[in-house]
């Protein structure tokens, strides 16, 4: 019986929503012509050209995100909230991509080598072209703020206030504040010839100061940092709005240089380059895969990683537009930056510290709360009952999809069960990302300390992530857990979960495969999957990939289970080849897959070669996406779209059509050079009758979506579907919100 037959008790999707012909494109944009007039010469499949530039494509995404803060339609705080969103975004990437290749070029100019990137640009090109765009969305961001953002908080009764606009009895109060709250902490440090220009920290702002004193000619410098630790947005009293808090400073410096005759102002801000992850890069001692490992030097290359990055060498140097430009060369010159990255910035620097701009009420400008649901199958549970949990896994596999599914009802509870069920006999969990107060870890410690067998991986060179993961580890250790810190030369991104239990039959194994890390706090705003089983062969293959994780020694099989860097990427271009079989003798054919980035240039060409076989594919690509779609002659039948909202979408799901009987994947991998190459990842069948029609109904609501998807056209720009006129508007996620939603109150309120 095929999926599309086999109809589960609980549908997603209503009767008039059943499954559509996801090989067709059903509800297309207004817009979906190239602008380009003059026929596009034929790309050869091989060619540089096929590709598009990976940090270009990032780029390109990032204008998908800055629609969403300006777009009029969205709660004005939650416009705010994505223009903070762009301001990270853009921090993350000028330490990381932007850092990565100037160390290419440093280390190309040492070696004396040049090479070109996979779409044949020369990093020295990538770096200027990645520079100039970067710096435009800097400004259009900027511009944004000043101009639309901040006049709309004014007319809503929230405004973000120029310290110049304050009435003289609010500059008191400020002024009151300054004495109190922040002056006892500010450390004015000048440059003069026994003063040597201070270090600047990565992503701090800082005010530069030029004193001119009362009888003397010549002007001094000092510099001061705004500290991180007093409210970026300083509250008005009576609810009159927010200060930023650089201005308070700046504004109030006359009361910590009293004899000043003269005093200027200007902010920059220096953000520095990321250094590489450990396996990233040649170690010395480690470049010889027989080279032996010393125990525990993982922990301290990594501390040494985050020590580096503080002093990383600059890659971009934000100054306020008012700042002379003799100032701004010196500057640059003491930071010992190219002027080529110098930033000018009109109006608020540090936009990131937006989406800590905290208001109390004003729900009109917010989305509307999102309450995950529990599952229907783990609604009626006995929440007390420790083993109920697992009667209900053993009645069949059960498909999870947050944050539309709650997390703390499922995973969590999963495993806060094994933590105090008498029966289970160890946990084994992998450790990715995970909140700082995470009740996950603190299961964990109470599993160890109940004598229970409790083995973690966690993966310490977790970019941003490595400082609170080694300090997890570290206190499992010490309570008795076995703690691995990854595998030699691989990072591990592995979503898994196992639990081991005693019942009368003997040993079963229960396992969760997701796509998603076990953080909490991201599981209320990422979009993931997972699975809850304990089909016999699918538990035997996690824990043999367990046993590797902590033991270092790969297996010579795997099962069901596709794993990176081993036997993944085979297993997909076997699929991809299976495909382009079917299509070849006439039968139904097609690939459908959803994940964040598609970057591997290998796995590209297999798509392109399958297209010009005749193999329908649609890509639902969130993120960057080296691959042309629709291209006349290079990928004419491959689709790419992607999906924005307000949750981030971060599931993989892979669907192959195999002649009419469809197979399903999901797991933690995208197709980028790196998840295949250098991580260690996990990719499952779904072979549940009832499972496979959920997700093939999830795949349903992505095609259908009619107003947050951004389709790629021939020239690479992408376009944002519109409904057609007298059609009623269709989110992806507002769509699972209301249905899943929906699924949970037929059955009743938890």
């Amino acid at each position: 019986m095929s999926p599309q037959e086999h109809q589960p008790k609980a549908s997603l999707l209503a009767k008039e929503d059943r499954p559509i012909d996801i090989s067709a494109a059903k509800d297309m944009p207004a817009e979906k012509t190239s602008t380009i007039e003059d026929k596009p010469q034929k790309i050869d499949v091989d060619s540089p050209s096929a590709l598009i530039n990976r940090e270009l494509s990032w780029l390109s995404f990032a204008r998908r995100v800055l629609a969403l803060a300006g777009d009029p339609d969205l709660p004005l705080l939650e416009r705010v909230k994505f223009a903070g969103i762009m301001g990270m975004l853009y921090d993350e990437f000028a330490m990381k991509r932007m850092g990565g290749l100037k160390r290419k070029i440093e280390k190309r100019k040492r070696k004396n080598k040049r090479k070109l990137s996979p779409d044949g640009l020369s990093a020295e090109d990538e770096l200027q072209a990645c520079r100039e765009e970067l710096q435009k969305q800097a400004l259009l961001v900027s511009r944004l703020v000043a101009e639309t953002l901040r006049p709309a908080l004014k007319a809503a009764g929230i405004p973000i206030v120029e310290y110049t606009e304050l009435s003289s009895k609010q500059q008191k109060q400020m002024q009151r504040y300054f004495r109190e709250s922040v002056e006892p902490i500010l450390t004015p440090l000048a440059v003069d010839v026994s003063h040597p220009f201070p270090f600047i920290s990565n992503l701090g702002l800082n005010i530069a100061v030029e004193i001119k004193e009362t009888k003397k000619k010549r002007k001094r410098f000092v510099r001061i940092k705004v500290p991180a630790n007093r409210p970026r947005w300083v509250p008005l009293p009576d609810n009159a709005g927010f200060v930023p808090l650089e201005q308070v400073i700046a504004s109030n410096l006359g009361l910590l240089f009293p004899k000043a005759a003269e005093i200027k102002c200007y902010f920059f801000r220096a953000t520095r380059v990321a250094k590489d992850d450990p396996w990233e890069r040649t170690i010395p001692g480690l470049d010889d895969p027989e080279a032996d490992i010393i125990p525990g030097r993982i922990i301290g290359m990594v501390t040494e990683e985050l020590t580096a990055r503080k002093f990383a060498g600059v890659t971009r140097l934000q100054v306020s537009a008012d700042m002379p430009k003799k100032m701004q060369r010196w500057i640059a010159e003491q930071l010992k930056a190219d002027l080529s990255e110098l930033e000018t910035v009109e109006g608020l620097m540090s936009l990131a510290d937006l989406m800590k701009f905290q208001v109390e009420g004003y729900p009109e400008l917010r989305d509307p709360p999102h309450h995950p649901v529990t599952h229907p199958r783990l609604r009626r549970l006995d929440f007390s009952d420790s083993a109920d949990i697992f009667a209900e896994i053993r009645k069949g596999d059960i498909l999870l999809h947050h944050p539309y599914h709650s997390f703390d009802s499922s995973i969590l509870h999963f495993l806060q069960s094994a933590t105090v069920d008498p029966q289970v006999l160890a946990i084994k969990l992998t450790i990715y990302r995970t909140s700082s107060d995470s009740p996950i870890v603190q299961a964990l410690l109470e599993a160890a300390r109940q004598g229970k067998q409790v083995a973690v991986l966690v993966e310490i060179t977790a970019r941003f992530d490595e400082a609170p993961n080694i300090a997890w580890g570290r206190i499992l250790e010490r309570e008795g857990a076995h703690v691995a810190y990854g595998v030699e030369r691989l990072k591990t991104h592995v979503k898994l979960a196992l639990v081991v239990r005693e019942e009368a039959d003997g040993i079963r194994r229960y396992v969760h495969v997701g796509t998603g890390n076990y953080h909490t706090v991201t599981a209320r705003i990422y979009e993931d999957m997972g699975i809850l089983s304990c089909e016999p062969e699918l538990g035997s293959n996690v824990a043999v990939l367990f046993n590797e994780l902590t033991g270092t020694t790969p297996s010579s099989s795997y099962g069901k289970l596709m794993v990176a860097p081993y036997n993944m990427r085979e297993r997909f271009i076997e699929l991809i080849h299976r495909e382009i079989q079917h299509s070849q003798k006439g039968r139904p054919s097609g690939i459908w897959a959803k994940m964040n980035q598609l970057q591997d240039a290998r796995m590209i060409r297999e798509l392109y070669r399958a297209g010009q076989a005749g193999v329908p594919i649609t890509l639902n690509i969130r993120g960057l996406c080296c691959l042309r779609a629709g291209v006349p002659g290079l990928s004419e039948n491959i689709r790419v779209y992607s999906t924005l909202g307000r949750f981030l979408e971060h599931s993989r799901i892979y669907r192959f059509e195999n002649s009419g009987d469809p197979e399903f994947f999901i797991g933690s991998a995208d197709w980028m050079q790196r998840n295949l190459n250098r991580r260690m990842e996990t990719i499952m069948p779904v072979t549940d009758p009832a499972l496979k029609l959920e997700l093939e109904e999830t795949l349903q609501v992505y095609e259908k979506d009619n107003c947050s998807a951004w389709d790629m056209q021939p020239d690479d720009r992408y376009v944002k579907r519109q409904p057609r006129k007298g059609r009623e508007r269709r989110a992806a996620q507002e769509t699972f919100i209301r249905l899943i939603g929906k699924q949970s109150k037929s059955k009743g309120k938890i």
